[in-house]
C-alpha cells in the first residue's frame, strides 16, 4: 500500500543539510510526497532520515525516489540485492579523506546513500562540504582560469571497490574543476583529494591550484557534521557536495550498506 505522510523537513545547517522527519520509507510513498522529497533534496543537498532502518530492497526503493540505481561493476554486492554493496571498515577500510564518489566514471554517481547498521557508541561522524558555495566565494578572474582546467584521476573502477588494494594507475580520465550541476545548472567546485593532477598548467602550478583548491573546499566554513544511530538512512547529491568519514573511533564498529545512483536516461547528463 501506497502511504501519504505529513512530513517536516528541518534545516540542519544554514548553507545545506536537512532531516527529514515524518516518512516512512519501509513503505512506498505516495507521487505528490515523492516529488517534495526531490525538491528538498534539489535544495538542501544532504538529507537524512532518522531510524529508518530498511532493508537491502527498500533501501534500493527509496534511492528510486531520486534517480536510477547504479550496478557497480566492481563492487562486492549484497546477497539480498546486487543493486546494494556492503561495507564493514573492519575490512574494507575506512573513508577518512575528503573525497567524490565514482570518480572513475564519467558522469559520476549523481547520489549515494548509506544504511547505517552498526555504528560506534560515541564519534564516527560524516562531514559534507558545500562545493557550490565554495565555488560562489571564489575571486570573479580565480574562476575564469578554473574553467579550463581538468582535474585527472585514476579511470580504473576496481581500485575503487570496497577493501580495494589499490594498482598502479594506468588509465586515466578527466573532469571538469568547475562543474555545472545538471539539473541545477548551478556552478560548484568539482576537486576531490584523489586527484593526480590538473591539466592545462604546469606541474609547479597545479600543485599550488590543487593544494589551495582542496583547502578552500574544506574550509569549515562549508561544512555540516551529522553523527549515527543503527537505522538511520542518508543519501547526498555527489555532484554538489564531498564528504569525509571521521576516524576518531579506533577500532569501533562502523557497518553500513551503500546504494548508488546515476542519472535516469533523458536526464540532462543521461548515463
Amino acid at each position: 500500500m501506497t502511504t501519504v505522510t505529513r512530513h517536516e523537513i528541518r534545516r540542519a545547517g544554514p548553507r545545506f543539510g536537512a532531516e527529514v522527519f515524518g516518512v516512512d520509507l519501509t513503505r512506498p510513498v505516495d507521487d505528490a510526497t515523492a516529488q517534495e522529497l526531490r525538491q528538498a533534496f534539489e535544495d538542501h543537498k544532504v538529507l537524512v532520515f532518522r531510524n529508518q532502518h530498511l532493508t537491502p530492497d527498500q533501501h534500493v526503493a527509496a534511492v528510486s525516489i531520486f534517480a536510477e540505481p547504479f550496478d557497480h561493476p566492481t563492487a562486492v554486492k549484497d546477497a539480498a540485492n546486487p543493486l546494494v554493496y556492503p561495507y564493514n571498515v573492519k575490512q574494507t577500510g575506512k573513508a577518512s579523506t575528503w573525497h567524490i564518489g565514482g570518480l572513475w566514471r564519467s558522469p559520476v554517481f549523481a547520489i549515494e546513500s548509506l544504511t547505517y547498521e552498526e555504528v560506534p557508541e560515541l564519534g564516527g561522524h560524516t562531514l559534507w562540504a558545500d562545493l557550490q558555495t565554495a565555488y560562489d566565494d571564489l575571486s570573479e578572474p580565480f574562476k575564469v582560469l578554473l574553467e579550463s582546467v581538468n582535474a585527472v584521476y585514476d579511470g580504473d573502477p576496481e581500485n575503487y571497490a570496497q577493501g580495494s588494494k589499490r594498482t598502479a594507475v594506468g588509465e586515466t580520465v578527466e573532469h571538469p574543476v568547475v562543474l555545472a550541476h545538471p539539473d541545477t545548472g548551478r556552478k560548484g567546485l568539482f576537486i576531490s583529494s584523489s586527484a593526480l593532477r590538473l591539466t592545462g598548467v604546469t606541474p609547479a602550478e597545479s600543485k599550488a591550484l590543487l593544494d589551495h583548491l582542496l583547502r578552500h573546499a574544506s574550509s569549515p566554513d562549508y561544512t555540516i557534521r551529522f553523527g549515527w544511530n543503527p537505522g538511520d538512512f542518508v543519501l547526498w547529491d555527489n555532484r554538489a557536495t564531498w564528504h569525509y568519514a571521521v576516524d576518531d573511533y579506533g577500532n569501533g564498529a562502523r557497518v553500513y550498506r551503500k546504494v548508488i545512483g546515476v542519472e535516469r536516461q533523458g536526464t540532462a547528463a543521461a548515463s
